[in-house]
């Protein structure tokens, strides 16, 4: 289940942001018995980079990467972290 979990928050990334590099690790082992996993949700933290985190702070590029995967964070997704990475000139992660 938590495969496709995975591919639906790389889906659903790449479906709102313009993507240069994305990492997604699935960390819910870590959390067996937090309240978290008892309803089925799953724990990721990613690393990402978008062109639209270009000139933005950091809560900004957050908040971005949060408004796309809303509703995940309603059926799927109970935590998610986040490092969120500057795009480089040349459009490579920073």
């Amino acid at each position: 289940m938590t495969a496709l979990r995975a591919a639906k928050l790389e889906q659903q990334l790449h479906d709102q942001l313009t993507i240069n590099s994305l990492e997604i690790e699935d960390q819910s082992h870590l959390h067996a018995g937090h309240a978290g996993a008892k309803d089925g949700k799953s724990h990721f933290r990613i690393a990402i980079s978008a062109a639209e985190f270009a000139g933005k702070t950091l809560i900004q590029c957050h908040q971005l990467v949060y408004a796309a995967v809303a509703g995940l964070m309603e059926t799927d997704i109970h935590a998610l972290s986040i490092e969120a990475r500057q795009p480089r000139a040349d459009g490579e992660q920073a």
